[in-house]
């Protein structure tokens, strides 16, 4: 539950090209919108989302996480040679077999002895591959990981308002579909290594805690459909279960971290929308000032959601390298996984 060797190197991300606003694609919306009386504006006044990002739709998963980590190779002048772990954790993949991290691997041009998987578990995926890297890393298994993610809402989202505008749905029977509509995209990738006196001014992994209550894996459910990716989502209920998992690995986090809300100077959690960061916030009781978000505009990039925002978090303000910081993530299934920084 603690780390006590484990820093993370350098942080990279890169951004779809496509900026698609909520009103815009309410606009692609106008068959149900008319039909069922519905006002532009409300996706953006619900969810506080103003646009998200898209790849074009053949964009694969490895070639947007490659492309982060290839700027992370770049500016961190890491030799490609030198990366003992390669994790691919996002809910995008290429295809069942073979690892999507292979793909990510050629396409960085590492080395012969670094050894590849994916770790997959919906929004929480980077988070868990930092947890296992990190283990690995402080226990003398490995010196070096790379842990990335690419994330492209845009297949989801294209076939989202295909069905609806397509469907006889009714107010209530679109519900479980609103939520696709929140969706962006976006990649990362961070390298975790060895703690050593140059890296004095790194974010070190210290103390993390997690909870999980799997009664609730299926109130968010994805997979292919005929016409491409299609999820359901019982939002409202996603919400309450996700709060109480949440408040959960809080009560414990605090306990392994021997913190107290107030303690940490940055809060970072996954980037659903308006309304779970209001509740999060809430039912935490820390000091909303400390939150850092990106929702408003990149929308939810699933696994990407988090780590992206705290890098960015960092590049507009280089004193939260060294600040006390919580990276609170959570995903469907139901898990909630929580991961303290110092310096």
């Amino acid at each position: 539950m603690s780390f006590n060797k484990v820093i993370i190197e350098k942080m990279a991300y890169t951004l779809p090209p496509h900026i698609v606003s909520s009103q815009e694609l309410e606009e692609n919306l106008a068959p149900i919108y008319e039909r069922l009386n519905l006002q532009v504006g409300r996706l953006e006044l619900m969810t506080g989302i103003k646009e998200r990002r898209f790849w074009d739709s053949t964009q694969q998963a490895s070639q947007s996480s490659a492309e982060a980590g290839i700027k992370l190779l770049n500016e961190g002048n890491i030799d490609p040679n030198k990366v003992d772990l390669l994790i691919h954790s996002a809910v995008c993949r290429d295809r069942l077999e073979p690892a999507t991290a292979s793909y990510v691997h050629n396409l960085m041009s590492l080395g012969p002895d670094t050894q590849i998987l994916d770790v997959s578990n919906a929004c929480l995926g980077f988070l868990n591959a930092l947890i296992l890297a990190g283990s690995m890393i402080e226990q003398g298994t490995i010196n070096r990981a790379i842990i990335v993610a690419g994330e492209n809402g845009k297949p989801l989202v294209d076939e989202t308002v295909r069905l609806l505008n397509d469907s006889n749905f009714d107010r209530k029977s679109i519900k479980p579909y609103f939520a696709n509509l929140t969706i962006g995209g976006g990649a990362v990738a961070w390298s975790l290594c060895r703690e050593a006196p140059k890296h004095s001014s790194c974010p070190r992994l210290s103390q993390f805690a997690s909870s999980t209550d799997t009664s609730h894996n299926r109130l968010c459910e994805g997979d292919q459909s005929i016409g491409g990716m299609l999820m359901q989502t019982d939002s409202e209920e996603l919400l309450h279960a996700g709060i109480k998992v949440a408040t959960l690995a809080w009560e414990k986090f605090l306990q392994v971290s021997k913190w107290d809300p107030q303690s940490p100077e940055l809060v970072v959690t996954h980037q659903v929308g308006k309304a779970h960061q209001l509740e999060i916030e809430k039912a935490l009781g820390y000091d909303t000032a400390k939150s850092f978000t990106s929702y408003e505009s990149l929308g939810n990039c699933g696994s990407v959601s988090l780590p992206i925002t705290y890098t960015l978090a960092c590049e507009q303000n280089q004193d939260y390298l060294r600040k006390k910081s919580a990276l609170l993530g959570i995903g469907s299934g139901l898990s909630s996984l929580m991961l303290a920084l110092n310096n």
